[in-house]
């Protein structure tokens, strides 16, 4: 093919009246294309000062400078015959019949290389390449025309998960961002979780409504799990029952997006990824997942600058008061006052112990209850065979078997308190429980800086002053917490 050096090339020798002949063996091009370039080039100038007033100037001297061209239609292409063609319609149209049957966007499509080997498989002598814009021609389907939507206050909230991952308390691990957007105030807000669930999915609707002080008109989600049961036919969902009760509480529309759909609601899917970026780039490593939502929360007031939520917030749909998410049951507690909650055992104070009482469960909180009464809360666990014992549950039995208080559960789950009691109060345990008895309201942190304050100087053993460094607290406390990993262990496994 011909440039525009070559061609040229060809008009400077030719003005310096160099033969066609040399000129061919100079370019290396066809005599006949030599003569080809030069007549053109004369018939053109002759055209410019010609003078003529129908003459083009601007479209002669465009054809007099512009790069050689070549006719491709009408060509009849040598081996890609209509035979083929119809091959090819068929192969595809086999293709089609695997999204019928796997659904769209499943993993199991030829490739090109594949159909190419198919064809040659069957005797087909032609290209990789020929083939290759034929299957690209035949898949081509009309480019699809978004329409730019706008959004009045108070309309639309877009809602979408992410994972991101953390490193909490020395381990790595994958979270999930429940995002907030709304599409005309531009605010943006999380929340982080351990899984992507269905109480996590409500709760942070629950939450995002509580921080906000009000509610959108709509609501749009992808058709994640938690949002659609199941299809029925080709374009029918059946939506989760739970949010649709979540709906009608709150007031609004559930709007779900076409599958693989998600710039229907492209503003969600983006402040994923900013959020993502922004936040959690830099900064990934936290002691507890608390600590990295209180982190997100700061970063977010300062992505939220430009936001119009304030705006906004007067043609939100007024607030409610939270919705009550728990799965409520009911257990009895055993003799060893622990009632069963799935695989976990949480304790109940031991006056309950043999007692029916209703359990509400939320995706990070367990509460147990008496008729109306709350008896007590623990943080969720899902670790089978584990028992969550709150030590203050059984005071009142410790000091009638304070023999008990050693090697019981309850003080062997909190390492630092089990530490105290062996150094400073393996000899007395009813001075232990007495001081347990009488700072029952105080939080379990709390106690532990009272006994440590208690014991930071001076404590008395069988009438003599005993002067015990804290640090041997510390190693205590190591090998009691080591010691409860293997308790807990045992009672997973078993």
């Amino acid at each position: 093919m011909v440039g525009m050096e070559e061609k040229a090339r060809v008009i400077t020798l030719k003005n310096e009246g160099v033969s066609n002949r040399e000129v061919a063996r100079r370019t290396g091009l066809n005599r006949e294309t030599v003569s080809k370039y030069w007549e053109e080039y004369k018939r053109l100038k002759h055209e410019l000062r010609s003078k003529d007033a129908k003459t083009d100037e601007k479209a002669i001297q465009e054809r007099l400078i512009s790069r050689p061209k070549y006719k491709v239609k009408g060509r009849k292409k040598r081996k890609y015959t209509e035979e083929i063609e119809t091959r090819l319609k068929e192969i595809l149209k086999e293709e089609k019949r695997k999204d019928t049957l796997f659904g769209q966007g499943h993993k199991q499509n030829m490739t090109n290389k594949q159909i190419y080997e198919k064809l040659k498989s069957e005797g087909i002598d032609i290209g990789q390449s020929t083939i290759n814009v034929a299957l690209a021609r035949l898949r081509t389907r009309p480019k699809q025309v978004f329409i730019r939507q706008e959004y009045d206050f108070g309309d639309r909230l877009e809602y979408d998960f992410g994972e991101v991952k953390l490193v909490i308390g020395g381990v790595v691990g994958t979270y999930y961002m429940a995002v907030f957007t709304s599409c005309a105030g531009k605010y943006r807000w999380l929340k982080l979780y351990s899984n992507q669930k269905k109480p996590v999915f409500m709760d942070s609707h629950v939450r995002f409504f509580e921080h906000i002080g009000g509610c959108w008109r709509e609501v749009a989600y992808d058709n994640m799990k938690n949002v659609v049961t199941k299809f029925i036919g080709k374009n029918e969902k059946q939506l989760n029952a739970d949010l649709v009760k979540m709906s009608m509480y709150y007031g609004f529309k559930i709007n779900v997006t076409n599958c693989y759909s998600g710039h229907e609601k492209g503003s969600v899917e983006k402040s994923v990824d900013v959020v993502r970026t922004e936040l959690f780039t830099t900064s990934f490593t936290f002691n507890t997942l608390d600590d990295a939502q209180i982190y997100a929360e700061a970063k977010l007031q300062k992505l939220n600058e430009n936001a119009l939520l304030q705006e906004e917030k007067p043609y939100l749909l007024p607030e409610m008061p939270p919705l009550e998410l728990a799965d409520i049951t009911t257990g009895s507690a055993d003799k060893t006052s622990l009632v069963s909650i799935g695989r976990v055992k949480y304790s109940i104070p031991e006056e309950f112990a043999g007692k029916k009482v209703i359990v509400k469960k939320y995706h990070d909180e367990i509460r147990v209850f008496h008729g109306n009464t709350e008896l007590c809360r623990h943080r969720r666990e899902f670790v089978n065979g584990k028992m969550v014992v709150d030590i203050m549950h059984y005071l009142n039995t410790f000091k009638k078997k304070p023999g008990a208080v050693n090697n019981s559960i309850a003080l062997k789950s909190i390492p630092k308190l089990k530490a105290i009691f062996d150094t400073y109060y393996a000899e007395k345990p009813l001075d232990f429980i007495e001081i347990l008895m009488n700072n029952k309201h105080l939080e379990i942190e709390e106690i532990i800086k009272l006994f440590k304050s208690k014991t930071s100087n001076k404590v008395e053993f069988n009438a003599k002053s005993v002067v015990i460094p804290i640090s041997s607290v510390d190693l205590r406390a190591r090998s009691s917490m080591a010691a409860y990993a293997l308790l807990v262990k045992g009672g997973a496994g078993a």
